[in-house]
């Protein structure tokens, strides 16, 4: 499916994304607060975009995790991987869960990776090789991350980008689930994948789905 827009459209007031003091996350922290919704980012750096709140924190520590969720709407997790710890997505990601329960939040959404869990069959054969290859590492933590959202019980959904780049956002994406016909191209702006994110995170009909993205 391309973009285009939802009929049904679910109204977000407060959105915390952990790790979004850049790339990503960052971006979609200032498409939300442009967009009217109220933002908390949660950031080891302490760093954000300008007029959105910002904690400093590691997401991986309950205590961190339970104020950053506290009174959100949805939450959104975009954090990376950390040297000296290859199963950093995953650790952050079963952290911000516990922490969505016990505070009663349910609407989740996580960014992963392209080639992460059933979705190779959405890129073209020689991409799908070489992400084998290169990426096997940060791609087994994204399945262990991936395995805790669909276990969750949340209301959750899955953001699966091919390789991203800081280009000048097209303004348009391609997003596919797996059984689709075609496949994705090899990159997207965060521009772009940002607003993608924010759509899907107000479309109800995107819960308990997992979409793989591209330009």
């Amino acid at each position: 499916m391309n973009r285009s827009p939802s009929t049904s459209r679910r109204t977000l007031v407060k959105l915390t994304i952990i790790g979004g003091s850049k790339g990503t996350g960052a971006q979609l922290a200032s498409l939300a607060q442009a967009a009217g919704h109220e933002v908390t980012v949660l950031s080891r750096s302490g760093q954000g975009p300008k007029d959105v709140r910002v904690l400093t924190g590691d997401a991986v520590s309950p205590a961190a995790a339970a104020a950053a969720v506290a009174g959100a709407d949805a939450v959104v997790v975009t954090v990376g991987g950390s040297k000296g710890n290859p199963r950093h997505r995953a650790a952050v990601t079963r952290t911000v869960i516990d922490a969505m329960k016990e505070q009663g939040v349910q609407r989740l959404m996580v960014q992963s990776s392209l080639g992460a869990g059933d979705s190779g069959s959405l890129m073209p054969a020689p991409l799908r090789i070489a992400m084998k290859v290169a990426l096997a590492k940060p791609l087994a933590d994204h399945n262990e991350q991936e395995a805790a959202v669909q276990g969750s019980g949340l209301d959750w959904t899955i953001v699966r980008p091919t390789g991203l780049t800081d280009k000048e956002p097209a303004g348009s994406w391609r997003a596919l689930e797996t059984g689709d016909s075609g496949t994705l191209r090899g990159s997207i702006p965060r521009a772009d994948l940002a607003e993608c994110m924010l759509g899907l995170l107000e479309d109800p009909a995107s819960i308990g789905k997992a979409v793989g993205v591209s330009s």
